[in-house]
């Protein structure tokens, strides 16, 4: 029986919905869900968001800060990005921008370095480049080493806001990444910690433990004694008309021995 207000659209709805009912209960959904058409297609779709999500954290997830460096990092990645200042001249802070350009870094309006210090902190890592140690500059009281300056105004120069690759060995005492930094100059690599060693701003990195040289230690050792041999930078002797004015050879004392003394000297007091 139909009530006289009702209309033949509400009587198809009605039929419409009692025939869905009855072949929601009549299907056999056990049976329906094992078909290969269904479940081959939520297999790969399963499987291609696993794998994305995967791809993404290993080599798209950015790292602000070495507390976000996962353990299983160290010695297997490496950390592409750009450097934001120098400290001392044998650290530095890179601010991390995984994939870059074509990721987006630099040309994207969301995916640009910030250029001022209140939007740098805590999102950048600090950077303690692997295998070498850089005369030191005054601190804390202590008076500074020859060629740290030249040292610092050097390595500001050649990396200060260029992008590097980071191949991370350990974390250190003093929370920072200690890394083999390697920077594209033309159509070369270069490696950083190397350069500073050709040109006589650096010296090896000795202490008994701490010292990080990955595969290249040999390749370091030569590099300073090549330095030292040509007496270039700290190795420098003074010219003749500098030893007419007064020159004297600079203070050969390692950075190492610098600490050494100082160190010393602080527990004395």
């Amino acid at each position: 029986m139909r009530w006289p207000w009702s209309s033949d659209d509400d009587g198809r709805e009605t039929t419409r919905l009692r025939k869905w009912i009855h072949n929601v209960r009549s299907t056999d959904w056990p049976s329906t869900f094992t078909e290969p058409g269904v479940v081959v297609p939520s297999i790969v779709f399963t499987l291609t968001t696993l794998s994305a999500l995967r791809i993404y954290k290993s080599f798209f997830r950015r790292i602000p800060s070495v507390n976000h460096i996962k353990p299983g990092y160290f010695r297997r990645r490496s950390l592409f990005g750009q450097v934001t200042s120098v400290g001392d001249a044998d650290n530095f802070r890179l601010f991390h921008t995984p994939g870059g350009r074509l990721a987006g870094w630099g040309w994207l309006p969301w995916k640009r370095v910030p250029t001022k210090k209140d939007q740098l902190v805590k999102k950048t890592i600090h950077i303690r480049i692997a295998g070498v140690d850089a005369p030191e500059l005054a601190h804390w009281g202590r008076e500074a080493q020859p060629y740290s300056k030249e040292a610092l105004e050097w390595l500001t120069q050649y990396i200060h806001n260029r992008r590097v690759r980071a191949y991370i060995y350990r974390r250190d005492q003093y929370d920072r990444v200690v890394a083999q930094v390697l920077i594209r100059k033309w159509f070369l690599r270069k490696d950083v910690g190397l350069e500073m060693l050709k040109r006589g701003l650096a010296t090896v990195y000795d202490a008994k433990t701490g010292s990080e040289f990955g595969q290249h230690e040999q390749r370091y050792r030569d590099a300073e004694q090549k330095a030292q041999a040509d007496k270039v930078g700290m190795w420098a002797k003074p010219t003749i008309l500098g030893r007419l004015r007064g020159e004297k050879a600079p203070n050969l004392e390692s950075p190492r021995e610098y600490k050494t003394r100082h160190a010393a000297a602080d527990k004395q007091k």
